[in-house]
């Protein structure tokens, strides 16, 4: 009868509700979240060529059942992948699942980046894969320190970078002279799953962690005033020098969030936005240092002399040593 039909209709109403919430339970959103499949990752990905008209990849990217592997463990590779519809939400959230590993367990690199980018595509280049002088938003996640002096931080290291088309990202340095903030996450060589929230919410770019196999979120950091225009392509790209990893995309998952109270968006203005960042760091640029590999066998010569050094000067404390004791028998016998 109708209690019947209404029963129906009450259970297809929640399968269509869970149907739009997350697999993994997020953070409290503002408003309602809504998944945007033409800007997502969905695994599985066997189905999905290398000229799927939603992505381009290039560079060493290996598409694969399971995940999206920018690139290998191997030296010198770079790989990309590029969403190109420009995405028109003017609030939304990244949920991406990813994997950093490989063979070395003190050394390796160099990372990996996700992009908010004019460009449909950003070109091979130095900074994780992708061409520099960039016109948006990397998020940035850096294995590898190039840079041990000031404004030195650990690794791994995430950071969030806005820049307008005109400024160089520095990798020498880690870019820490132009970051708009940062946190460690000991992401890399996890054996459990490793997420990331990225919430862009009225100007506000808020990103979480969740790299301990604990299903709890972690604030990395939170930036006010961020201004970014709509229109733009998400991307990924990740890098390897003298040292290497595997960077590995398992999901990655876009949502459209409502206006918040108060927001107001009007299309035409939100295109012509040129992205900006109040309160950008202006620190003095410290001289970069080799870096990568360069970096790397460099503090293995340092190494190599101080230990040469510091044996010597105990082979030298020995032989004087050995002669005081000489001297001092002959002495007995006279």
């Amino acid at each position: 009868g109708s209690s019947g039909i209404n029963a129906e209709y009450g259970v297809i109403v929640l399968i269509v509700a869970l149907a739009v919430t997350y697999s993994k339970t997020p953070l409290p959103m503002e408003k309602k979240v809504y998944i945007r499949r033409e800007h997502s990752l969905i695994k599985p990905y066997s189905s999905m060529s290398m000229d799927t008209p939603m992505w381009d990849y290039s560079g060493s990217t290996i598409v694969s059942n399971n995940e999206i592997r920018l690139t290998p463990d191997h030296q010198s590779k770079a790989g990309r992948v590029w969403n190109t519809i420009p995405l028109m939400s003017r609030n939304w959230e990244v949920l991406m699942e990813f994997k950093v590993h490989g063979q070395g367990r003190t050394l390796y690199g160099d990372g990996f980046a996700l992009w908010y980018t004019a460009d449909k595509q950003l070109m091979s280049g130095p900074v994780f894969g992708a061409k520099n002088g960039f016109k948006g938003l990397g998020i940035f996640f850096d294995t590898y320190s190039n840079h041990n002096g000031e404004h030195s931080h650990g690794h791994p290291y995430i950071s969030a970078v806005v820049h307008n088309g005109t400024q160089n990202y520095d990798h020498d340095t880690d870019g820490t002279h132009n970051e708009l903030a940062g946190c460690q996450s000991s992401f890399r060589g996890q054996k459990y799953d490793t997420f990331i929230s990225i919430k862009y919410i009225n100007n506000v770019l808020t990103v979480h962690t969740d790299v301990r196999g604990k299903s709890k979120w972690t604030k990395c950091f939170e930036v006010k005033n961020v201004v970014l225009p709509v229109g733009y392509h998400l991307g990924l790209s990740a890098s390897t020098g003298d040292l290497a990893d595997n960077h590995d995309v398992k999901m990655l998952k876009l949502y459209e969030v409502d206006l918040v109270e108060g927001q107001t968006f009007n299309v035409e203005e939100a295109l012509k936005i040129v992205p900006s960042a109040e309160g950008e760091p202006d620190r003095p640029h410290v001289h970069p240092k080799k870096s990568g590999g360069t970096s790397v066998l460099w503090t293995i010569f340092y190494i190599f002399i101080t230990l040469v050094i510091i044996l010597s000067a105990i082979g030298i404390g020995i032989i004087v040593w050995q002669k005081k004791q000489e001297d001092r028998r002959r002495k007995r016998f006279f």
